[in-house]
Parts: structure tokens; C-alpha cells; sequence
């Protein structure tokens, strides 16, 4: 592994500011505590910054030179609204609140890039430090966008990384092209008519329709997507009556939709729809149908893929690098800014687990597992990926 020595130096502040975070998670577009703590840094360290892009985020400048060349590197701030069972030092103090996706590590990662480019400024041109807010679910690419990101801050080329759990600590894996899927919501109410339970043929049943529907929407992926193409198709809330002895009223179903196409979101949809009206209408209920798409599909450049590929093996060897990584269903809004800018993002592993310390829950350390830790060995190794991206990319 060949880390730049000054971040390797710089390890033991940076694992401090990452338990700091950790300790004190925020939830999207509340990350108050944790954007100041990062404009501190990089004004203590003589960086110029943007404040406000998406609300909370922030955007730190490096310049060096003359070239009017730039590039991106983008972490994310906030936590998840879930309780942490770990009970070490650096547990969340704040209940309810967790860092269980490693953004705390991913955005002490950036800070070490930042403080070593700030230092030593290797390269020709501009790096925008990124960190972002919002990503569980808000959108603060998008938001950071809205607000002017690529306007304020031009750019060839933005890149992201995200730790992942399960694969060898400090190994890498990207694939060009669907790297996360797409993440979409739906809610379909069926409207019947209420009735004893003695009298069923008074009623309208609008449960017996929210099970026609659910299994003829099984359907949809089975036989009339192309077995070549990934989605997944999940109810994951039924609700429905109140009383043992009353037939209710309405049903509700609510669920997910992921798919690494735009085309494919679009058939499952359009069948979701059209079966729930007709299958409703069949048993004369109504329907009401909301299908919410909230993040597009990941979708990794290619040569930008190339080139990330190439700076991952500069740093830990070709045998440490999997450029072909199996896509997952997961999402990340990151795909928000890939679908602007060129870019690549990237995963650094973060091992099974055993680097957490007393004091860890009883869980695997997955992520948005409530005994998750980030690993922080990782943190010369990310911040070392960022410095050398971000020299070679303004060398070159």
C-alpha cells in the first residue's frame, strides 16, 4: 500500500475528527454541528470556502497555478434517524441518531485530502473539496446543484467514494457504466366499502383487492421485463383495518422500485398502474396511485472509470482493485451530479468488522446496521485516493 507519508502522519487527528462526528450525528439538512466543524478545518488550514450550496453544505477551494482546469471530490455529512447499539467512546450521543453508513469517515477522508493539498499543492489547477448534505433520502446533490454548484464551482470532472462493508479493508472495486440503482417510491390506497365481518357481502373489500394487486404486480418483473434487465419490486408496508370484527374501508400499500435503467422504471410503472386500476375497478374499488422517483440510476463514465481504476492501482496494487464490482440495488444521489459532470464513483472497502472496538453492538457491521462502525484504517487510504486523483488529474 503506498500512502503518502504526511496523511499517514496526520492519521491520528483525523481519526479524532471522525469519532467527533460520529458521536454527534445530524440527520439531512440538519448537519449544523458537523458543516461547521468542517468550515473550521479547512479555514484553519487557509482554504477558502462556499457555504450555504444545499442548505448546510459546504465547498472548500484549492488553488494552485494557472491552469483553469478543475475537479470535484464530493463526501457526504449526514446520519440516519436510527438508534446506535454500540456503547463505545465515540457512540452517538445524540438518541435516534447514527452515523450507520460511514459518512463520518467519508467526510474526514476529504478533510485529510484537503489539509495535505493545502500544504503541498502538487498539482495545476482547482480542487473543489465537496461535502455534501443530504443524502439518506433528501437529495442534497441535487439541492447542492440547484443552488449553483457547478455554476460557482466549474468543473471537468466530479468523483465520489463510498466505504463498503464485506470487502477486504483498504481493497477497491468500480465498474463503468450501472455501479448503484435507481430508488423510487410508491403508495396505492384502494378505496371499498366498510361492512360487519358477518356480512362481507355488504362490503366492498378493499384487502382482498391490496392482495390481488400485490400478487399480480410480482408479475411485472417475471413476465414483461426481460430476464437481461435488474429490478427488484418490493411492498414493504400493508395497512389496513382497525377492529377484528369490521371489514375497513381502504387499504394501503406502500413499497420500493430499483432498477439500474430509466427505460425500465418506466414499464414498471406503467404495469404498476395499469394493474392496480383495472385489477381495483374489477371489484368495483377505487384506487389511488403515487409512484415518487427519487434517485436516478449511478452510472459511472467510462473514462473517468479508467482513470480512477488506474490511481486505485497506483496506490494499492492491481491485485487490491476490482474493476468489474458486482452493481447493487442500493442508491446514492451522488448519480444526480454523475448525470451533469464526467466522474467516477468508487468503493474502498472497510472489512467484516473485526476493527471495532469494545463496546460494539451485536450486529455485523453492515451498513445502516445499528452495530456499524466505520473502519478508521481507512482513512490514510481514502484521503491518500482523493490527493492522488486529484494530482494526476490536473498533471494530466
Amino acid at each position: 500500500m503506498k500512502l503518502i507519508d504526511p496523511i499517514v502522519q496526520f492519521h491520528a487527528e483525523l481519526q479524532q475528527i471522525r469519532r467527533a462526528i460520529h458521536a454527534y450525528p445530524e440527520l439531512c439538512y440538519a448537519e449544523h454541528r458537523t458543516s461547521s466543524l468542517v468550515a473550521e478545518k479547512l479555514q484553519e488550514w487557509g482554504i477558502p470556502i462556499l457555504r450555504g450550496l444545499g442548505g448546510t453544505g459546504i465547498v472548500g477551494i484549492i488553488k494552485n497555478g494557472n491552469s483553469e482546469r478543475a475537479i470535484g471530490l464530493r463526501a457526504d455529512m449526514d446520519a440516519l434517524p436510527m438508534q446506535e447499539f454500540n456503547t463505545f467512546a465515540h457512540a452517538s450521543k445524540n438518541d435516534g441518531k447514527m452515523h450507520a453508513c460511514g459518512h463520518d469517515g467519508h467526510t474526514a477522508m476529504l478533510l485529510g485530502a484537503a489539509h495535505y493539498l493545502s500544504q503541498h499543492r502538487n498539482f495545476d489547477g482547482t480542487v473543489y473539496v465537496i461535502f455534501q448534505p443530504a443524502e439518506e433520502g433528501g437529495g442534497g446533490a441535487r439541492r447542492m446543484m440547484d443552488d449553483g454548484l457547478f455554476v460557482q464551482c466549474p468543473m471537468q470532472a466530479v468523483f465520489g467514494m463510498h466505504n463498503w462493508p464485506g470487502a477486504a479493508a483498504g481493497s477497491f472495486g468500480v465498474t463503468a457504466g450501472p455501479m448503484m440503482a435507481s430508488s423510487n417510491e410508491f403508495e396505492v390506497v384502494i378505496k371499498g366499502k366498510g361492512a360487519h365481518a358477518a356480512q362481507p357481502h355488504k362490503s366492498i373489500d378493499p384487502i382482498m383487492v391490496a392482495v390481488q394487486i400485490a400478487q399480480s404486480w410480482q408479475t411485472i418483473i417475471s413476465r414483461n421485463a426481460s430476464p437481461l434487465d435488474s429490478a427488484v419490486l418490493s411492498i414493504t408496508q400493508i395497512h389496513s383495518g382497525s377492529a377484528t370484527n369490521v371489514i375497513p374501508d381502504e387499504a394501503t400499500l406502500i413499497g420500493t422500485v430499483r432498477s439500474f435503467t430509466t427505460e425500465m422504471i418506466d414499464l414498471v410503472e406503467r404495469r404498476m398502474r395499469d394493474i392496480a386500476s383495472h385489477t381495483a375497478a374489477a371489484f368495483d374499488a377505487t384506487v389511488t396511485f403515487e409512484f415518487k422517483r427519487n434517485y436516478p440510476p449511478l452510472l459511472n463514465h467510462a473514462k473517468e472509470t479508467a482513470f480512477a481504476v488506474e490511481v486505485m492501482q497506483s496506490i494499492a496494487g492491481p491485485d487490491n482493485v476490482n474493476a468489474h464490482v458486482e452493481p447493487t440495488m442500493g442508491a446514492e444521489d451522488f448519480a444526480f451530479m454523475l448525470q451533469e459532470k464526467p466522474g467516477c464513483y468508487v468503493f474502498l472497502g472497510n472489512g467484516e468488522g473485526e476493527h471495532r472496538s469494545m463496546g460494539h453492538g451485536l450486529g455485523p457491521c453492515n451498513l445502516h446496521n445499528a452495530s456499524y462502525d466505520f473502519n478508521d484504517d481507512l482513512l490514510p487510504i481514502g484521503a491518500t485516493y482523493w490527493v492522488r486523483l486529484a494530482e494526476k488529474f490536473l498533471q494530466d
